[in-house]
């Protein structure tokens, strides 16, 4: 198997390079650089959005007619490698990422007319309502209610760890309009907008000080029936659908590989004995074994882009790449706050770029840093990167799933 790119790729790759040279501030590259977790610095995020945007590059991944780009599965590859290695910051993935999907594959022609432009171009900013607080990892408990009136539908319940309720303008909620047969059953996929009476937003402290998730109340909110997707009753279909994109959509691999070349190079300037931490043979041999993992997990993620440029699902697949992403992001922490030392030890989101306001901390007034400001980013994003192994449906219920449909157990 020859691994290696093409003359035609590395030419596609020089001209992304040249692309991300010219359009990526210094300003942009600390907030991707700084970033404590999968969620960058809000205004940044969306100004990177609107550069990318105007490129026709925000969504390559999508249906072209949508306005994405007819490129192979390598140059979707190296366009996110690219990126990474650059220090750009993620987008939000709500909707570019995921609800783009789900609208493009089940939604009517009106609703993909003013939702795809809008959420490319940042005007509609989504964010994601299917967990609550008794129906998480078994999300078809959910009970948040649809009750039918009219054309509408009045809305009551609540939905939890949602990420960036506060920014977002919409919200796409699965809701309980049938109380009948299996707890699957009688589920509603809807798009409610976030900017009407009813809808309360109460931000959550995580682990790491930020208030990137939200609890959101509804208490009698009317939505249109028009805003639907896919058929009343029939939304879990949808809901799986999505969470295909969720879970492994995009890759993981590229960005991994910068955060382990970050930590092999704080490692060499780590004092240790007569050399550096990297001379230690028992931690150069966990950094090697992690580099060869994401080497393992590259091989497998580009199989599964491939297949996915050719129309296929990614199925259960996605599953297997969540795990194996997750749990390696959560592995690299750890391996970073060795290599931090005790600098690493020290909370310090303010030389850092948090995803959202850390409420509770106060900065000093002489901005002092202890260490460096990768330093500072390695406690906050070992605190963050506890969550990757939940979000999105636990990784015990992936195991679940690849048992289920991969090994027929």
């Amino acid at each position: 198997m020859n691994l290696d790119w093409s003359l035609d790729e590395e030419a596609f790759a020089a001209e992304i390079r040249a692309m991300l040279s010219a359009e990526l501030s210094e300003d942009i590259i600390d907030a991707g650089r700084n970033a404590t977790s999968v969620y960058p610095d809000h205004e940044a995020s969306m100004e990177w959005q609107a550069k990318l945007n105007a490129l026709g590059l925000a969504a390559p991944h999508w249906p072209e007619e949508h306005g994405g780009r007819n490129w192979s599965a390598a140059q979707h590859y190296i366009f996110t490698s690219e990126l990474a290695k650059a220090g750009a910051p993620s987008l939000s993935p709500m909707g570019i990422h995921m609800v783009a999907h789900v609208i493009a594959a089940f939604g009517t022609p009106e609703q993909k007319a003013y939702f795809l432009p809008g959420i490319l171009s940042g005007e509609v900013f989504f964010c994601q309502g299917y967990s609550e607080p008794n129906a998480g990892s078994d999300l078809a408990a959910l009970q948040m209610s649809a009750v039918p009136d009219g054309d509408d539908f009045i809305l009551n319940g609540s939905k939890i760890w949602t990420t960036h309720a506060q920014e977002a303008n919409w919200i796409f909620c699965l809701v309980r309009t049938n109380n009948e047969g299996r707890k699957q059953e009688g589920i509603t996929f809807i798009l409610v907008p976030m900017d009407q009476g009813g809808v309360t937003v109460r931000p959550l402290t995580m682990l790491s000080g930020e208030t990137v998730q939200n609890q959101v109340f509804f208490e009698d909110v009317r939505v249109s029936r028009a805003n639907v997707i896919g058929e009343v009753d029939r939304g879990w279909q949808v809901a799986k659908y999505l969470l295909e994109f969720e879970r492994g959509g995009s890759a993981y691999s590229a960005g991994l590989k910068v955060r382990a070349q970050g930590i092999r190079e704080q490692a060499a300037r780590f004092p240790k004995g007569q050399g550096t931490l990297l001379d230690d043979p028992i931690f150069a041999q966990k950094l090697a074994r992690a580099m060869i993992r994401i080497d393992v997990l590259e091989v497998m993620e580009l199989k599964l882009l491939s297949a996915a440029g050719k129309g296929k699902s990614v199925g259960a697949m996605s599953s297997l790449m969540k795990i194996l992403g997750t749990e390696l992001a959560q592995h690299l922490t750890e391996i970073a706050l060795e290599a931090a030392g005790p600098s690493g030890s020290v909370f310090q989101p303010h030389a850092t770029r948090p995803g959202a306001e850390v409420p509770s901390y106060e900065a000093p007034a002489d901005g002092y840093v202890s260490g460096g400001r990768w330093h500072a980013k390695a406690p906050l994003r070992y605190l963050n990167e506890r969550a990757g192994s939940i979000y999105a449906g636990s990784n015990e219920i992936q195991r679940n799933i690849l048992a289920k449909h991969v090994l027929g157990l």
